[in-house]
């Protein structure tokens, strides 16, 4: 698990030193990081030990809310993609925790070049669920067979 962590952490160092836009947005106190890449990024023991299938047309997205420095929040993580064309995948999150962390993992499918449209819905648990809203925001990005 430590890996997979390593594994998405290096990915996403990466990945900001190539884009201009940050890849989190702020809601309140929370800072909600994104990535979505290729599944062949994830070692074959990883994805085994996580249930991703790896293949060169499937690619994950990946959401951690955070409101302390390195602790992923609880909450609810919910979301489509779509491609040029406006065909819809929804996106099936699932929670990964490990220590005192949690993110989310989706998988989807595209095409060679495919320019992707990411629309995410995240609520953090909150002692007072009444003062934490439900955040909407969306992403792009072009995903490239391996």
């Amino acid at each position: 698990m430590k890996t997979l962590i390593l594994s998405l952490g290096l990915l996403l160092a990466g990945v900001s030193y190539a884009v201009e836009e940050p890849l989190y947005k702020q809601h309140g106190d929370y800072s909600i990081f994104y990535s979505a890449f290729n599944s062949s990024f994830i070692a074959p023991d990883i994805a085994v030990a996580n249930n991703i299938v790896r293949g060169k047309d499937k690619g994950i997205v990946n959401i951690a809310m955070v409101k302390d420095l390195g602790k992923g929040e609880e909450g609810e993580v919910t979301g489509t993609v779509s491609n040029i064309l406006q065909q819809t995948q929804t996106l099936e999150f699932v929670a990964v925790r490990e220590q005192n962390t949690v993110y989310y993992l989706a998988p989807f499918e595209f095409d060679n070049e495919d320019f992707l449209t990411f629309k995410i819905r995240v609520r953090p648990e909150s002692k007072d669920a009444k003062t934490i809203y439900p955040y909407e925001f969306k992403f792009q990005k072009k995903m490239y067979l391996d």
